[in-house]
This record gives structure tokens, sequence and C-alpha cells, in this order.
């Protein structure tokens, strides 16, 4: 019986990992924010200037300072108090690009699924469906998460991962990738120090992705 109680539980309850970057306090490019949002694509875009919507189509690629997004299509709202939710879904064999650089010098934050969701209120990013999400020193990638669901706040710069059958992984798991951080050697001692543990929390401030999305 509590071994069909405890499956049955798992069943219900997302598998939910909130992760702290271990490259320290870091945060996301700051200046991005009070930067124009420059909106370009192949096919065609139609603005809708009374319900403050634009919607792209055809390789539409979206920047914001340090930030780029790479889609098929985007779907921008303005909200009534001045700030933009993009919905971005991919192509077969293509899916939703996003970068953003670190206020570390060459660092920063990549990654890709099937859809994106982008709040410049909120600052986060949620990555749906096969979502990978690394965050990158120069070409090198130091840390690497992947899911069916990632959601990245790049405030706090703290991620919130969930299984589920869209995650890229062998039965639905979500999966971490965390890289020593580099300790310059001690000059006094001549060996370098313990890579310091990635602090793990739970987080309960995930949502399921919106119908339609």
């Amino acid at each position: 019986m509590a071994c069909n109680f405890r499956a049955a539980m798992l069943q219900r309850l997302p598998l939910l990992i909130a992760l702290a970057l271990a490259a320290g306090p870091a945060l996301a490019e700051k200046g991005d924010r009070a930067k124009p949002m420059v909106f370009t694509a192949d096919k065609q875009g139609r603005l809708d200037a009374v319900n403050q919507r634009t919607e792209l189509i055809g390789n539409v690629i979206i920047t914001q300072g340090s930030l780029t997004l790479r889609a098929e299509q985007v779907d921008v709202r303005a909200t009534p108090d001045g700030y933009y939710q993009a919905f971005a879904h991919g192509a077969a064999g293509r899916p939703v690009n996003f970068r953003q650089a670190r206020d570390l010098p060459g660092e920063a934050i990549e990654g890709v699924a099937d859809q994106l969701e982008y709040d410049t209120k909120t600052e986060t990013v949620r990555f749906i469906g096969n979502a990978t999400v690394r965050r990158t020193r120069g070409t090198t990638v130091a840390d690497e998460v992947t899911g069916a669901v990632i959601v990245y706040n790049s405030r706090t710069e703290v991620f919130a991962l969930e299984g589920g059958q869209a995650s890229p992984n062998p039965s639905g798991r979500v999966r971490m990738v965390l890289m020593p951080r580099q300790v310059p050697e001690s000059p006094a001692s001549g060996a370098a120090s313990a890579p310091s543990a990635l602090p793990l929390q739970p987080s309960t401030t995930i949502t399921p992705p919106r119908k339609g999305s």
C-alpha cells in the first residue's frame, strides 16, 4: 500500500528543483532592461496598435541589449503597465533560441526549447518542451540543465526544472551537469581549493504552461 501511495504521489507532483548558479553573485546584464526591443522577421509582421500586440512570422529575431531571441513565430503583447510578454514558437528541427549576457564578462545564459515565454516585468524566461539551458564561459559550457519545462529568473539567476514526457531525457527525468568552479591556486600552499558546493533548494514557484502556448 505504501508503494502504491508513493507512486501515486510521484505521478501527481511535478519534479521541481531550484538551482542557484555556482558562478557567484553576477547577474544577467542589468543594462538590457533599459534598452529598446528590436523586432525583425523574414515573412510577415502585424502590429495591432489598439490591442498593443505585435505578431511576426519567419526567422523572427528579437534583440534587447545583449538579449537575443530567435524563433519561427512570435506573438508580443504589451501590458497596461508598460511591459511586454513574448510567446515564441519554433519549427520542425528549429527550436526557439535564447541568449543573454551576464554581468560577468565573457559569461552568458543560452537556452533552446520548442516554445518560449518571456516576461519583461518579472524578467523570467519559460522554456517549454525539450528544454536545455546552459551557462557558458566564452565557448565553454560551464553548467547545463535539461527538462520538460525550465523557468529562468534573470534577476536572481535561479532555475526551476520540471520533468515530464516533453523532457529530452530518458523517462522524462530532469538532468543537471555542473562543472567545478575554477579556483585560483593558492600561492602559499600551491594547491587548488576544493570546488564549492552548489546549493539546491526546493521551489514552489513554477506553474504549468499556459494552454494554447
